[in-house]
């Protein structure tokens, strides 16, 4: 999975969190502190953005590496999947993914309970996601594993690509799964006791599993990839909203009416910055352009540093 989306997108919700600073009094299962939680983000976003550097460094693999690929050394549970390669699974897989993403901070927006207290809520989703967002990054930047596509003869310029061997573990489906199960956790606190929940659940344990899916038909990943990125999703958008829960017994009755023009604005602002992040960085992969440091002496002998952006000619 390409990171740079899931960071943009986590940082669009700041602005769909807006409506909700007049209704911050509404009462909430969480406790959060903005001097606590802030820091907490910016740093697992620092770590995100240390993983994406890792991963923009890894040694591309020769044609040596590819011709030395045998299957026979794929533990058996994955084996099945080696030399699979469809870009229209890797397309439906993104559709799933990136859909979720922005899909369920605006479902959160309209849920009555929920809505008073959307601005705490987006920034726990900001949080969550860049939990995952770092494990993923700093795991995929250190880890070698071959794309099970390059165990058969498709793929193209994929097969020397920078994320040929970034199969491990399924970045897709570890964020999918991240904001499936916060969004159920989170209805499971805001509406106790709901007749609703079964179902809520059930489709937080369901989306995800059907990007995994898509994902090893697309030759993406291998099935104990998306397992573990399951695994990690799931846990990490269950925990860190629990983490944050306080003793006070949440009471619907006493949540103020609901804004659905606040509500809407919000979502919508943080939608359209988020899908036009999404595109553009989706379309800068593409070009072969890439991030990195850079820093030096000017001539009046001043240090800088900053980033630059690079593409292949």
């Amino acid at each position: 999975m390409k990171l740079r989306p899931t960071l943009i997108l986590a940082g669009a919700l700041l602005l769909g969190s807006r409506p909700a600073v007049r209704a911050q009094q509404a009462p909430s299962p969480y406790t959060t502190r903005f001097g606590v939680e802030a820091p907490i983000t910016a740093g697992l976003l620092g770590l995100s953005a240390t993983g994406l550097l890792l991963v923009q460094h890894k040694r591309t693999i020769t044609d040596a590496d590819l011709a030395a690929l045998d299957p026979a050394n794929i533990p058996a549970i994955d084996r099945f999947s080696a030399g699979r390669f469809s870009p229209r699974a890797q397309l439906v897989s993104d559709g799933f993914c990136y859909g979720t993403l922005a899909l369920v901070p605006a479902l959160l927006a309209f849920q009555p309970n929920v809505h008073g207290r959307y601005g705490q809520v987006a920034g726990l989703y900001l949080e969550t996601m860049s939990s995952t967002a770092a494990l993923f990054t700093l795991t995929v930047g250190t880890v070698y594993r071959y794309r099970p596509y390059l165990y058969g003869p498709e793929g193209g310029e994929l097969r020397h690509g920078p994320v040929a061997t970034d199969s491990f573990f399924g970045g897709h489906t570890a964020h999918t799964a991240t904001a499936t199960f916060f969004a159920a956790q989170v209805f499971h606190d805001f509406n106790p006791d709901s007749k609703a929940e079964p179902y809520v659940w059930g489709a937080a344990a369901a989306v995800p599993a059907v990007v995994a899916y898509f994902r090893v038909r697309a030759g993406k990943h291998f099935l104990s990839d998306n397992l573990v990125g399951y695994a990690v999703g799931a846990t990490v958008g269950i925990m860190v909203p629990r983490l944050h829960r306080n003793d006070t017994v949440f009471d619907p009755a006493t949540v103020p009416p609901q804004r659905f023009l606040d509500s809407a604005v919000g979502v919508g602002v943080g939608a359209a910055v988020g899908l036009t992040a999404l595109h553009f960085y989706k379309r800068l992969h593409s070009t072969g352009v890439s991030l990195g440091p850079v820093q030096g002496l000017n001539r009046n002998g001043y240090a800088y540093g900053g980033v630059r952006l690079v593409r292949a000619l």
